[in-house]
Formats: C-alpha cells, sequence, structure tokens
C-alpha cells in the first residue's frame, strides 16, 4: 500500500469507529517526495488518492489542504521522527478533557503507554493563529495531546501506530468517564 492509500485507510478508519464525524478530523502522511494532506473539508467516505494536497516540510501547502496543514507541517518540522499525523474528535477523549486540566490514564494500558496527556486551551476565535505552534511544541515530546474542546492530536514513526495512539487514549477516557459514572473513582 502507498502512502497516500494507507493515510486514506486510516482516515476513514476514524470516521469508520466513531472518531470523526463525515467532514471532520484530519490526516498527513510523509513520504520521500511529500507531505500528503487531507483537504479542507475532506468528507471520509468519499475521499480519493487524487484528493489529497501535496505539502513541503518548509512551509508550503498546496491549494486547499486543511486548515490544520501548517500545523501538520509544523510537527514535522519540530519532530524529526514523526511520518504521519491524525487529528480526531473522540468524543470520550475531549469531554474528559474539557476541564482543562492534562488526562491521568486510570486504566492500565493508559497508564502503560501514557503518563499524561497534555491538554491545552486556544481560544475558538484564535485557533487558526495559535494552534500550529502550540501544538507542534507538545508533539514534540508527545505522541498525542488535546486542544481542550477541540479534539486529539497524535504522531507518530507510521500511521499504525498515530492510530494506535488514538484509539488507545479514546479507550482510556472512556473507562476514565465510566468509572467516574458507576461511582469507583
Amino acid at each position: 500500500m502507498n502512502s497516500k492509500q494507507e493515510l486514506i485507510q486510516y482516515y476513514q478508519w476514524l470516521r469508520r469507529y466513531g472518531y470523526n464525524d463525515s467532514h471532520s478530523g484530519n490526516a498527513s502522511i510523509q513520504d520521500s517526495e511529500s507531505i500528503w494532506v487531507t483537504p479542507t473539508g475532506a468528507c471520509a467516505d468519499t475521499l480519493q488518492a487524487d484528493d489529497l494536497v501535496a505539502c513541503n516540510i518548509d512551509g508550503t501547502l498546496g491549494h486547499r489542504a486543511s486548515l490544520d496543514g501548517p500545523l501538520h507541517l509544523a510537527v514535522y518540522r519540530k519532530n524529526p521522527k514523526a511520518r504521519a499525523v491524525l487529528h480526531s474528535h473522540g468524543a470520550y477523549s475531549v469531554a474528559a478533557t474539557l476541564n482543562g486540566h492534562d488526562f491521568i490514564p486510570v486504566d492500565f494500558e493508559g497508564q502503560y503507554y501514557f503518563e499524561k496527556i497534555p491538554v491545552i486551551s486556544i481560544a475558538y476565535d484564535q485557533y487558526l493563529e495559535q494552534a500550529a505552534e502550540a501544538v507542534s511544541d507538545i508533539l514534540a515530546d508527545y505522541p498525542v495531546m488535546v486542544v481542550r474542546g477541540h479534539g486529539v492530536y497524535a504522531t507518530a514513526e507510521t500511521m499504525n501506530l498515530a492510530y494506535k495512539w488514538t484509539c488507545s487514549f479514546e479507550l482510556s477516557a472512556k473507562t476514565w468517564l465510566l468509572a467516574k459514572q458507576a461511582g469507583t473513582l
């Protein structure tokens, strides 16, 4: 499978398994030639390889790249090991971090993978101006983080690993919220 097909597969999985709605989130993958980014307003259900937008690590964005395109490129510049970035809106991850505090997993797998998941607050009307710098700074040191009230960003050496971090965090957040409801926390 080539890089573009891999990106599409994982982006569609984010939709299929409830981490994004039909037109939310975004994704990118770096290969030897380009950084491929989902287009702005991409529909995961109908996305094709020809829809992906080629960008350059120097900051050059292709026409119609995701609004988060600058953020993706900043992550690759600050984290040389990164080859994939996923942005999702998992309901449990977002809900568990609305308080703005870093998320500390309570379940075994969550603790095994993440000491903590950093959470930052960016005013919604300042998001486009501030997110690229703020998110990429954190993803230089952590595999996953949250912009409070907005969503999850994960990065890794492979798309599969970025997807694993996204899914593992969502399950950990779900477990935490269920334990709170059950009164065991």
